[in-house]
């Protein structure tokens, strides 16, 4: 098998893989994914041990037990360019040897839940609560650049969501993936969370319909995402990583689930005002679903 060469897998003295700064043995096969560095240091604050602590940029990793379960904790920092990274690495951890750059005849399945905060787009989703990301509607462009995309995604929901939001073609076409069913389950009680569809821009002002001093190329494209139905799907709120997220890891053969906490409705005007304690909550619920 001929090695993958060294401009495209790029791997420090130390033998770590480039960005992360990890070695395959720092990773668990569990994997909570945040967008803050300091968010990292929050879950960690519950675990039972700690077994090592790595940050590289923005990249920061603690990995350790959380009632005899143990977990890898990375923030990506903020968007989907940053996940196109944190992914293929955890990837590459999982399924390449960074000592030869040969891909290995057999890998690592890896469980990806990413842990964030979201705005709510429908009137009826309470700020507060914990919004799990059963399907989500890519607005990034990072998936379509890798062959086969169309098979992870939704093709008619797709065309469904273009059609109705007048999408512009000179923006990145949306794709749409599904998360892993069984972590989805894992994750959902009818007590604690609400199932929805998450839309993963590419930005946080224009992107998701912000108008600050330039106007928007879509007018009023927050209205029709709010008002787009199809089948029994609406969606419920905006982030920017679970559709990159979720996307690449269906190519990988990775599951992968995302949780977030709604701390805005664009709907209504309301914001959270107790952020740090519900995000808490979010933590510690999700901790304890994932080892049940």
């Amino acid at each position: 098998m001929t090695p993958i060469p060294s401009s495209e897998l790029l791997i420090n003295p130390d033998g770590s893989i480039f960005h992360l700064h990890l070695l395959p043995e720092d990773l668990a096969d569990d994997i909570i994914l945040v967008g803050d560095p300091g968010r990292v240091e929050t879950i960690a604050s519950h675990f039972d041990q700690i077994e090592l602590k790595k940050n590289n940029r923005e990249f920061y990793t603690i990995t350790g037990n959380y009632k005899g379960h143990r977990f890898s904790v990375i923030s990506t920092g903020i968007g989907p360019d940053n996940i196109d990274i944190v992914i293929n690495e955890l990837d590459a951890l999982a399924h390449i040897d960074l000592k030869t750059q040969q891909i290995k005849p057999a890998g690592r399945t890896l469980n990806i839940i990413r842990i964030g905060t979201s705005g709510a787009v429908q009137a009826d989703i309470p700020v507060n609560s914990f919004v799990i990301s059963e399907k989500s509607i890519g607005c990034d462009g990072v998936l379509r650049f890798y062959a086969d995309n169309e098979s992870v995604c939704d093709s008619s929901f797709e065309e469904a969501f273009i059609r109705h939001c007048h999408w512009t073609p000179l923006a990145a076409r949306p794709y749409v993936v599904t998360a892993t069913p069984e972590l989805v389950s894992r994750l959902h009680d009818n007590k604690h969370t609400i199932k929805g569809v998450t839309l993963t821009a590419v930005g946080f002002y224009g992107p998701q319909g912000r108008v600050l001093r330039i106007p928007l190329a879509m007018p009023g494209i927050n209205d029709r995402i709010t008002g787009f139905r199809f089948n029994e799907y609406k969606v419920t709120n905006y982030e920017m990583e679970s559709a990159a997220i979720t996307g690449l890891c269906n190519l990988l053969g990775h599951h992968t689930a995302t949780i977030c906490l709604i701390i805005a409705n664009r709907i209504t005007g309301t914001g959270t005002t107790d952020y740090h304690s519900y995000m808490n909550k979010l933590i510690l619920y999700t901790l304890d679903r994932l080892t049940q």
